[in-house]
């Protein structure tokens, strides 16, 4: 394809291409032609608006079997997220439904109407055991579809009143919306908040994350949330080498002083069709530095630029991955050692399954 034919760098979305899908034998491919045509009939070669389609699945909680990552339940109320992030590893899994990783998973957004029903099902069940179950495990449960659809406030409304815990992941100040509940179920110990934090820098925010929070009213959430007796922890992730490993103690200090009880991180990986989507991205976003930042995120892997090795995958290894290790060692005693992010309470539940507390 040629330059000039090249389509514009597409502003307000991370990923800037659709890869093929994996599990599908056929794939689609926009020729020059059809570009040529599209300049001179002034047409964008494809529409970028995004499309909400509603879905109905049997299940809603999933069992979380990775050993890597800190929950044993989790729960999303959408697939594919608007956010556009561009590293977010959640990308592949828009592959099962027959989309993209790339531009699809941004703007084909799969949502779970029934998701309350079936969480109040689950946690009525007579075999089910009260253990926190996690919202956004995959997916922002605040994301812009959240405005219409308000799911999550849904589910929050059953977490309250089966009297069971919740942890929720988010990097959208929407979650300030439902602090009525947020309260009622911290007076019980019953939910936690991790709200992501990636740099400090508006510009770098824009580029990897389009449509999320800005930084200032992130750090505003955080400190909200804390005012009001909501415990939180605040994701540095993920720790991008030659892009934010710079900022990881800046961002400790900020988020310490908005109220975080404590902070955690992860090393970029760039799993299945994510490697070839960041490449693309990289080279047009930040094309001065693509070269440097994707050879020291495969130094962290072991050469490669995704690394599925249980234990190491999420921390990375080499010199790289020491030097943010030490950081992170650094920020928690500096900014965080007389801060404690509290264990959720389980013991409520069992005698609210019939939504009501039995008093026989």
């Amino acid at each position: 394809m040629n330059s000039e034919n090249q389509p514009a760098y597409i502003k307000g979305r991370g990923a800037q291409i659709n890869v093929q899908n994996r599990f599908l034998a056929q794939s689609q491919e926009i020729l020059d032609e059809f570009l040529n045509y599209c300049a001179l009939e002034q047409e964008t070669p494809e529409s970028n608006k995004t499309i909400y389609q509603e879905v109905f699945p049997k299940t809603i909680v999933n069992t979380v079997d990775s050993p890597d990552v800190g929950m044993t339940y989790s729960m999303n109320m959408y697939q594919g997220c608007e956010h556009g992030c561009i590293y977010c590893y959640a990308r592949n899994s828009h592959e099962y439904w027959g989309y993209s990783a790339g531009l699809d998973f941004e703007r084909r957004i799969l949502v779970k109407k029934n998701a309350p029903q079936l969480l109040e099902e689950k946690l009525k069940s007579k075999s089910w055991q009260a253990h926190t179950i996690v919202l956004s495990g995959n997916t922002d449960c605040y994301q812009p579809a959240e405005r219409r659809y308000q799911i999550t406030r849904q589910c929050l409304e059953v977490f309250l009143k089966y009297k069971h815990p919740v942890g929720i992941i988010t990097k959208n100040a929407l979650v300030l919306r439902d602090l009525d509940l947020l309260r009622q179920l911290a007076q019980e110990q019953l939910v936690g908040v991790h709200v992501s934090v990636t740099s400090l820098s508006e510009k770098t925010r824009m580029l990897l994350e389009p449509r999320t929070t800005t930084i200032q009213k992130r750090l505003e959430t955080i400190r909200v949330l804390s005012e009001n007796g909501i415990p939180v922890n605040v994701m540095l992730a993920p720790i991008i080498p030659g892009i934010n490993s710079h900022e990881i103690l800046p961002m400790a200090k900020a988020v310490s002083e908005a109220g975080a009880l404590s902070i955690a991180h992860t090393v970029v990986r760039l799993n299945g069709a994510i490697a070839e989507i960041f490449t693309d991205w990289i080279r047009k976003a930040m094309p001065d530095r693509a070269d440097k930042v994707l050879h020291q995120i495969e130094a962290c892997h072991g050469g490669s630029l995704n690394d599925s090795r249980w234990g190491s995958r999420m921390r990375g290894e080499g010199e790289m991955a020491e030097m943010i290790r030490s950081q992170m060692h650094l920020a928690k005693r500096k900014y965080f050692a007389d801060k404690k992010f509290p264990q959720l309470n389980t013991s409520l539940h069992a005698p609210y399954k019939d939504g009501q507390l039995k008093l026989f």
